[in-house]
């Protein structure tokens, strides 16, 4: 009886680990078919889904769930060369990872950070319309519990990985043009250590609300 107990037990747990491997991987997959607007989609849904369930995660468990839906719908690799500019060529190996790294961390945090409560908030998909260079742009709004709204135009392109942000415009304000600013600044004051310092101190700040 209790062999048994033990084997069914076994059974159940081998069963658990197989969903959760083969599951993520199968999401990943199909992301990677996803039309430009499908990208953009999933995405809010998945910042949608962390304001509902505001009141029952904390800090972390938002950056843990949020951070597939992040990662399959940001390119963070083209961002930062983009953000970069010529500064990108000048890093070694190690440091092109470590800023990548940081600034995913950032991005997610801030997303962990913002979309927290919920009220009644949601996003409508606009419009869908190509852009040079094959890239393309996805528009929608943000509708507050008051019936405010807020812009946010998506700029895609596809890679390997399908179709992925490149840049946001919040309002008409591109957050790529706004960070080019500010993180080649601060290379040419601080270095590089000091950028990753700054980034860091952001990761913070969005932490704590």
């Amino acid at each position: 009886m209790e062999v048994n107990r033990i084997i069914k037990l076994t059974l159940y747990i081998l069963t658990v680990v197989f969903v959760l491997l083969i599951v993520p991987l199968s999401w990943a997959e199909n992301a990677k078919t996803d039309g430009p607007e499908q990208t953009v989609n999933n995405l809010q849904n998945a910042l949608i889904h962390a304001m509902r369930e505001g009141d029952k995660m904390n800090f972390q468990e938002r950056f843990d769930f949020l951070a597939p839906a992040v990662d399959q719908s940001h390119n963070f690799n083209l961002i930062v060369r983009t953000v970069l500019g010529g500064y990108w060529a000048q890093l070694d190996s190690e440091q092109q990872r470590l800023i990548v790294d940081t600034f995913r961390q950032l991005s997610i945090a801030t997303y962990a950070g913002q979309f927290k409560e919920y009220e009644g908030e949601q996003f409508e998909l606009l419009q869908q319309r190509s852009l040079p260079r094959d890239q393309v742009l996805v528009r929608s709004q943000f509708i507050k519990s008051d019936g405010d709204t807020v812009d946010f135009d998506y700029v895609l392109q596809q890679g390997n990985d399908g179709w992925q942000i490149i840049n946001i415009l919040a309002d008409g304000v591109s957050d790529l043009a706004l960070k080019r600013t500010e993180y080649r600044a601060i290379l040419q004051r601080d270095g590089f250590q000091g950028l990753i310092e700054l980034l860091e101190e952001k990761i913070v700040l969005a932490e704590q609300g």
